[in-house]
């Protein structure tokens, strides 16, 4: 729900509506980016406050809040009205500043483009001699351990007697 500039200069105060104000179209172009920031925050505690006001009326009406100030406005709606144009103010802003942050890093992008393409083309066109004839050093180790050989358990005492076996032949042989 949008509220008209005329209603929103019904509901605030004039330091309220200076700020709403150069929120919007042209005057938020005028501003730089620590302008929008502090505009930005300006507006957070602005719509923080209607908030709570807002907030303190509804439990004041519901019975479970005691009424507080006597300049206080009658009813929830006015605050919650605040609060909605401070939060559509501060949308604006928000939008402004990410435009501006998306522009610099497009600009960034081109630039890190430009910067690449140039290496790329000074390298194209530096010329590399090539190296004299060299001897082959024959067939390279390839390094690391080498390959374990695992021998199965039902294969160990087999190979054991075999041995034994073979021991007792030699021993028993005639010399």
């Amino acid at each position: 729900m949008s509220i008209s500039e005329k209603d929103a200069k019904s509901l605030l105060n004039h330091e309220e509506y200076e700020a709403v104000k150069s929120a919007y179209h042209p005057a938020i172009y005028a501003l730089d980016r620590d302008g929008l920031r502090n505009l930005a925050l300006r507006l957070e505690g602005y719509r923080e406050k209607a908030k709570t006001f807002a907030r303190q009326k509804r439990r004041e009406a519901k019975g479970t809040a005691e009424p507080r100030g006597k300049s206080f406005p009658g009813t929830a709606v006015q605050p919650a009205k605040k609060k909605q144009v401070f939060a559509h103010a501060l949308k604006v802003v928000k939008k402004e500043r990410a435009r501006l942050h998306n522009l610099d890093v497009r600009a960034q992008n081109v630039e890190a483009a430009h910067r690449a393409l140039a290496l790329r083309r000074a390298s194209q066109f530096t010329h590399h001699p090539e190296g004299d004839p060299t001897a082959n050093p024959g067939q390279q180790a390839k390094g690391g351990r080498p390959k374990r050989v695992r021998t199965p358990g039902s294969k160990i005492g087999s190979i054991l007697k075999a041995n034994a076996r073979a021991q007792a032949k030699r021993d028993n042989r005639p010399n």
